[in-house]
This record gives structure tokens, C-alpha cells and sequence, in this order.
């Protein structure tokens, strides 16, 4: 008979009461600025992401295999969210002028004005959601929590 699997080393109360507070804001959160993006601006959270990091980077230009990384997106899935906003105008492809055998995506100048539309609403569900709620204390927390949980991996 195969060994047994070792027993999980289960959450007390206070880890629990930790994890329900972190998982009702991962699913709360994404609802709430995606309703709010969708209603203002007819955008999803992650196309206003893409947009966004277009916006900021040299020349509003990324590869494409960048831009997924920072949006932390496939591949594929970004590129079936640049088609989309490729047909409003917002975002084009080209070969990328270093390497021909990558894909770079760029802001248009419509697409830049879509982003300074949208950005003063984003803020405003932000600062409403979870900045505003929380003390400068918390906020560093919660930064110095969020880093290191993402650079766990």
C-alpha cells in the first residue's frame, strides 16, 4: 500500500480569519472596477491595464511579449485584447524594428486620449475602494504585504 499523504498543516482561526479577509477582496475587487470601467469607459480592468502600461512606456511602445508580462497576461490573451482595441482604434501591432521576429503594441493618439478620459474615474474607484479606507500606516502595509506576497515567486 502507498504511502499515505502527509496531513496539510490546516489554518488556525487567526490564518483563517486572514485568508477570508484576503479572498473576499480578491473576488470583490475585480467586480467592482471592472462594473466601474465597463459603465464609464467601455473597458475591462485588464484592457484599461494594457493602456495603461502603453501609456507609460517610451513612445506609448512595448513588445507584446513585455506588455503580457506586465499585465500579467497570456499571450494569448493579450493579443485577442489588442485586437480588440486595435478595431477601436486604440492600439496598433508592428514588427518590432530590433527584432522582426517580435510584435510590438502602440498606444494611438486616440488610444492615449481613451487613457486621460478614463484615468480620473479609475483613481476616484480606487482612492474609493481601498485607499480612502485605510490610514498611511496601512497603506505602507499593505504595500510592504503585497510585495511580499508577489516576490514569493
Amino acid at each position: 500500500m502507498p504511502d499515505a499523504a502527509p496531513e496539510p498543516k490546516w489554518l488556525d482561526d487567526e490564518e483563517m480569519a486572514a485568508w477570508i479577509q484576503v479572498a473576499t477582496v480578491l473576488a470583490r475587487l475585480p467586480h467592482a472596477i471592472d462594473a466601474q470601467l465597463l459603465r464609464d469607459a467601455g473597458l475591462t480592468h485588464f484592457e484599461y491595464e494594457v493602456m495603461a502600461a502603453l501609456s507609460e512606456a517610451p513612445n506609448r511602445t512595448l513588445r507584446m511579449s513585455d506588455l503580457a508580462e506586465l499585465s500579467y497576461g497570456s499571450l494569448s490573451r493579450l493579443s485577442h485584447v489588442v485586437g480588440r482595441l486595435e478595431k477601436r482604434d486604440w492600439v496598433r501591432r508592428h514588427p518590432c524594428p530590433e527584432n522582426g521576429r517580435f510584435t510590438n503594441a502602440v498606444l494611438t493618439e486616440s488610444g492615449w486620449e481613451k487613457v486621460v478620459a478614463t484615468a480620473p474615474g479609475y483613481v476616484e474607484n480606487v482612492r474609493d475602494l481601498v485607499i480612502d479606507r485605510l490610514t498611511r500606516a496601512q497603506i505602507r502595509q499593505l504595500t510592504a504585504i503585497g510585495k511580499r506576497i508577489t516576490d514569493a515567486r
